[in-house]
């Protein structure tokens, strides 16, 4: 959702006739910082970003310093203009209107005139649809994300996303058209659409499309404009519905990747966390989706160390995570947010040493569970999608989101390629493209 974030203030700023520099310090005009609260290791990289930004604001006070996202959140953020009064503009998540609007004050009305002719130069390309991505990621992005929904109103005890990102609201099927095709005019051949809560799209509009509606729908526009594949995330088990599934199933280019996170693999930590479920009930999802969807691969999030969680209750997680055999689990150590029910109202009582050791644990066991699982394509033939040259290999991406790594002629970047696997880890694969099999003699098949 940041890196959307990014893009959108990016392309509002090259309306105004901005580039983008090759980095801070001399090179950089305005300064930004895009910041996430999720765990406190994310708050902290971002208010040192901020000191080290300080020093360069000191030396040339005519610089513009902004602070964007999570950090400042939908609220007047008056802590923050208190501790970091050197910050110009500060903005809300996905709304990059503040620092438009105080560049626009800085400009006398010709050079804001001159500077859209020049923005509105560089978007002449793109007929009528947003500038979504950046001239300098144009024509070089092969993925790319779609927010759908912004906020979130579940209000799960350890997330700070609704307070930070305000109420849950569901963009227009007409706004998330044009963003989908203004991206495949910009080269882009992958779309994921975002939401805190993908599955909830269109609940807050009366009598609207679903999400299983929205993807109908945009896959009939990757087909026209040539989007290979779509993806969305990230799901929740309350509401991942059979229609859904069903949707997923029959549309090719929506691909068969689920990540519908548990967080903990005990009833009585679900329900401190305030999830809404049980462990029984994710387990037979996990099961519906897989007999549903061919071939899926289901990844899935988890917090260690909430509050009051036992060892054995742990233990209960790491079962569960052996038992499932997932494709791939985000694994985070409980870090309490402030203004979210756990930090207010629970203790964080487990010792951050005992954090590292049961992560460290879910760590080693993923890795096993994820080489077993990769292992069986060794051989195989899979279909990828080239994202491009990393260490003078082509990077790409079978359907269910697993990296690959292969060698190969000419130029495969956002091309889909059918290649053979040669050896397989836990973290990615590596493959060859296959010789071309000769053609059977006519007469043979005739005869035959």
């Amino acid at each position: 959702m940041n890196v959307a974030d990014s893009q959108l203030l990016a392309s509002e700023l090259e309306k105004l006739g901005h580039s983008a520099a090759g980095g801070v310090g001399d090179d950089a005009d305005i300064m930004i910082v895009n910041t996430c609260v999720v765990r406190q290791s994310a708050e902290d990289k971002g208010l040192g970003r901020l000191q080290l930004l300080r020093k360069i604001k000191e030396a040339q006070p005519e610089k513009v310093i902004g602070v964007m996202g999570c950090m400042v959140g939908v609220r007047d953020p008056l802590w923050m203009r208190q501790r970091l009064p050197f910050v110009d503009v500060f903005m809300p998540p996905s709304d990059p209107t503040a620092m438009v609007g105080f560049l626009r004050e800085r400009q006398d009305e010709a050079d804001v005139l001159t500077m859209e002719e020049e923005g509105r130069a560089q978007r002449d390309a793109l007929q009528d649809g947003e500038l979504v991505l950046p001239l300098h990621e144009r024509g070089q992005l092969v993925s790319a994300q779609v927010p759908i929904v912004y906020g979130c109103s579940h209000a799960c005890t350890f997330c700070v996303i609704p307070f930070r990102r305000g109420v849950e609201r569901s963009r227009r099927v007409g706004e998330i058209v044009a963003h989908v095709r203004s991206l495949a005019r910009q080269g882009v051949k992958e779309v994921t659409l975002l939401g805190q809560i993908v599955d909830r799209y269109g609940v807050d509009i009366k009598d609207g499309p679903d999400l299983a509606d929205l993807l109908h729908i945009v896959h009939q526009v990757a087909e026209e404009v040539g989007i290979e594949r779509i993806r969305f995330l990230t799901s929740h088990p309350n509401w991942m519905t059979d229609k859904l599934l069903h949707t997923v199933a029959e549309l090719s280019r929506v691909m068969p990747h689920i990540e519908v996170p548990i967080q903990a693999g005990d009833d009585a930590v679900l329900a401190r966390m305030r999830r809404g479920y049980t462990t029984d009930q994710y387990r037979k999802l996990v099961a519906k989706i897989r007999k549903m969807i061919p071939q899926v691969a289901i990844h899935t999030d988890i917090i260690v160390g909430f509050p009051g969680e036992t060892r054995a209750q742990f233990m209960e997680t790491y079962r569960v995570l052996e038992e499932l055999k997932l494709d791939k689990a985000h694994l985070a150590r409980y870090s309490p947010r402030p203004q979210t029910v756990s930090a207010r109202r629970m203790v964080d009582d487990v010792p951050d040493a005992e954090k590292r050791a049961r992560h460290k644990m879910l760590e080693d066991l993923q890795a096993r569970v994820v080489a077993e699982i990769n292992a069986q394509y060794l051989g195989s033939r899979v279909e990828v999608l080239v994202e491009g040259k990393y260490k003078g290999r082509w990077r790409a991406r079978t359907p269910q989101n697993k990296l690959v790594f292969f060698e190969a002629e000419g130029d495969w970047k956002g091309r889909l390629a059918r290649v053979e696997v040669t050896w397989t880890g836990p973290w990615s694969m590596q493959a060859r493209l296959p010789k071309e099999e000769p053609a059977a003699d006519p007469l043979l098949v005739l005869a035959g």
